[in-house]
């Protein structure tokens, strides 16, 4: 099931949010000790979002496509409650005081976002073989690199752990991770995306994107 099918069924009411992140969280249980996508995952969260988007959409509520769909963002994102570590153990660690504004977008469009996804070590590198994390594994073919540096919001994509989600390019960390884990990656114009709450690679190269397993 694509995104658009999945928000089409929630529209339509033939499926539930919380039926969707359930079924997402038990790939994710079940695939990621082996694909490494994820760095931390959220099942309370996603839930109380699921049941709040499945009370909005009972009541007439559409909030768009995203409203009730199970998706996850790469660690540069920061998440209110959450440490946002960059795929690195050199930060603190704490936990973010404030949502990064393409957190607030989403949960602003209804997602239910189910965690934080691994990645290459400071966003630097096109493999996704974190020392800290480990390695992301590529869901088509387990001896074939993944790509990176946004790895794990490929492989989440790739294997149906999630219906979308966001990473990060600098370099090619989008679309390199995208190309190799046979999925869609986009790289927006410079800017359109806010990188607020972000943590930086260049800060005049960087871009916030989505991937999707369709356009």
């Amino acid at each position: 099931m694509t995104l658009i099918e999945a928000s089409r069924a929630l529209r339509e009411r033939r499926v539930t949010s919380a039926e969707l992140v359930e079924s997402s969280l038990d790939r994710i249980e079940r695939e990621n000790p082996d694909l490494n996508a994820f760095i931390a995952v959220l099942p309370e969260y996603a839930l109380h979002r699921a049941a709040e988007a499945d009370r909005e959409l009972a009541a007439g509520v559409n909030r768009g496509p995203l409203h009730g769909i199970p998706v996850a963002v790469k660690d540069v994102f920061d998440m209110r409650g959450i440490p946002t570590t960059g795929g690195a153990l050199i930060y603190d660690n704490a936990p973010a005081t404030a949502n990064a504004a393409v957190v607030e977008r989403l949960e602003a469009a209804g997602a239910v976002i189910t965690g934080k996804l691994n990645l290459h070590e400071l966003a630097y590198g096109i493999t996704s073989e974190n020392p800290h994390f480990g390695a992301v594994r590529n869901p088509r073919n387990r001896e074939h690199s993944a790509g990176g540096s946004s790895g794990g919001s490929a492989v989440a994509v790739a294997a149906g752990l999630v219906f979308a989600s966001l990473g990060t390019d600098t370099g090619g960390s989008i679309r390199i991770p995208a190309a190799f884990c046979g999925v869609v990656g986009c790289k927006p114009t410079f800017g359109l995306v806010s990188r607020h709450g972000t943590q930086p690679l260049g800060f005049s190269l960087d871009h916030v994107g989505p991937l999707a397993s369709t356009v």
